[in-house]
């Protein structure tokens, strides 16, 4: 009797234990990583997702890390964090049993608040950004703009990017860019039949890139400058104007002007397509420590190691929401978030703001309180619009951590 309770209560333990999903995510084949026409599908998310340099036949560009890195010590007593949904409260352990979290990390005043890794991943993982490497892009474009590369943000993206010239795109600013408000008609569904499937394809497999893509683009849904609609299409100007403005490619920049004074423990990487060209709308990839200190950079206000590596202004220009015209107002380019130059903008009355990218990647920041929460994510679906659910959770455990840490999770 005793040894049949014991055995029923080790399958509970190991029932408690497992995984959301984990079967469909290939637990019982080792988390394998995929191929270049795989990786993106069950059961090789979660490899290639945290190994896409070893996803054969994707090509990389290497991004070194820095000889002193940031210190993340561990807080000495760290609080529970907790937090509500739907009416029921929470702990972050719950959290973890109830959404596809391949990586947590939270830091209050630079200090490790909690760390956790699942579904077999390690802290040498190199998590893959989606969309977060927007911000990564234009933080890039604010140093060129400060070093006199790129002479001003109103320049159109033709004066950088030959291939441009006399296209719409061409004609677009950079300042209408970052806040991807260019007017033009770019589509965004990820059903595998929009605008980004074709940009993602041209990408991966056309010699010139996405060049033709880009170029092609010229339906308008409103004038320049005064909408703000998602389009992965303008961050990919993006990272060709830094590029062609300083002669470089995005990942050497990376390297030297972010990862290396930002004190990066581990090295990054680029995914790259067949023209060379970083993916720059969405494929950088950091360990969830490296992006915890790319957030603490951010949360400094663009300063580590006593240097200020980004500059404050263009900052502050990119993530605060009383800089943003109207158009760009929480509640007004989306229902709930505003968008600044490739940073979400929360609607809280304590400057918050986020980088983001399908399927559940996030770095939250609230530079006024110390805190930085990094999520690395499997979600089923891409995006709110196809499942709301995993979206709203995540926005009431980052309001959690706010106030389990002092935070200030306060809206407008």
């Amino acid at each position: 009797m005793k040894a049949a309770l014991a055995a029923v209560l080790a399958v509970a333990a190991c029932a408690a234990q497992a995984e959301p999903d984990e079967a469909r995510l290939g637990k019982d084949l080792g988390y394998p990583v995929g191929t270049r026409e795989t990786w993106y599908a069950n059961p090789y998310r979660v490899g290639s997702w945290s190994a896409l340099d070893q996803v054969r036949g994707v090509l990389v560009r290497r991004v070194a890390a820095s000889a002193q890195p940031m210190p993340l010590p561990p807080m000495a007593s760290p609080p529970a964090i907790r937090y509500r949904y739907r009416n029921i409260g929470y702990s972050l352990d719950e959290y973890l049993e109830r959404q596809r979290t391949t990586g947590l990390i939270v830091l209050k005043d630079g200090q490790v608040v909690a760390e956790h890794y699942r579904y077999g991943r390690r802290p040498d993982a190199r998590f893959l950004s989606f969309s977060m490497a927007k911000s990564v892009v234009s933080l890039l474009v604010g140093i060129a703009n400060a070093r006199g590369d790129i002479a001003s943000l109103d320049d159109p993206a033709q004066r950088y990017v030959k291939d441009l010239e006399g296209t719409a795109y061409g004609a677009t600013t950079i300042r209408q860019l970052l806040r991807m408000s260019s007017g033009l008609t770019f589509t965004e569904r990820y059903d595998g039949t929009d605008d980004i499937a074709r940009l993602s394809y041209a990408f991966a497999n056309n010699p010139r890139g996405s060049i033709d893509v880009l170029r092609g683009i010229s339906d308008r849904h409103s004038p320049a400058g005064e909408k703000f609609v998602y389009a992965s299409a303008e961050t990919d100007v993006l990272g060709r104007v830094v590029a062609g403005a300083t002669g470089r490619s995005v990942g050497e920049l990376t390297q030297d002007w972010l990862w290396k004074p930002m004190g990066a423990e581990h090295e990054a990487f680029w995914r790259i397509g067949r023209d060379g060209q970083e993916g720059h709308h969405g494929y950088f990839n950091a360990t969830l420590r490296d992006w915890a200190r790319l957030g603490l950079l951010l949360a400094h206000d663009g300063q580590a190691n006593g240097r200020q590596v980004v500059p404050r202004d263009y900052l502050m220009d990119a993530t605060d929401v009383k800089r943003q015209p109207a158009a760009f107002q929480p509640g007004r380019a989306t229902p709930y978030w505003g968008y600044g130059y490739q940073f979400w903008l929360a609607p809280m009355r304590e400057r918050t703001f986020a980088l983001q990218g399908v399927h559940g990647q996030t770095v939250y920041v609230q530079p006024g309180t110390g805190i930085v929460l990094v999520l690395t994510s499997v979600w089923e679906q891409a995006s709110g619009r196809q499942d709301p659910q995993p979206y709203e959770e995540r926005e009431a455990l980052w309001r959690g951590v706010l106030q389990s840490l002092g935070g200030r999770p306060e809206r407008n």
